[in-house]
């Protein structure tokens, strides 16, 4: 599965933001999943048949692009590397490598079917500005 089929966006209202990401458990220091983004992703790793393989899970990260210079990825994948970054929220494993967790850490994975567009989203205390798209930022 790759990210365009996605939907990612990064949330402008916490572009800048020092706010806490709103779920998550309170740890400080990791990658949170919201409820509503956990059900999307049990429901697309169902699609693809790997739901009841333990090895695959969520990879989320950090490339370089976008109009704000920072874009989000985000794929299953099923091979933790040497120098990933390992966690759980409400029982769905995120894994990302070390360099993308420096822009990613205490973020927050949204997910909305609303009106104003369908897709996940990033609600990243880091970020310091965000494109008029939503999906690249700067930090």
């Amino acid at each position: 599965m790759n990210s365009s089929n996605l939907n990612i966006k990064e949330s402008p209202a916490t572009a800048g933001s020092n706010n806490p990401p709103l779920g998550g458990g309170g740890a400080d220091n990791s990658i949170f999943i919201s409820d509503k983004a956990k059900a999307k992703v049990v429901s697309l790793m169902t699609d693809a048949g790997v739901i009841n393989d333990q090895s695959y899970f969520l990879r989320v990260g950090v490339v370089g692009g976008g109009c704000s210079g920072l874009s989000y990825k985000m794929d299953f994948d099923n091979e933790v590397k040497p120098m990933d970054q390992v966690f759980e929220d409400k029982g769905i494993k995120i894994v990302c490598d070390l360099k993308s967790f420096l822009y990613l850490v205490n973020t927050e994975l949204e997910f909305s079917d609303g009106l104003n567009g369908k897709g996940f989203y990033f609600n990243n205390p880091n970020a310091s500005r965000s494109c008029g798209c939503g999906e690249s930022f700067a930090v």
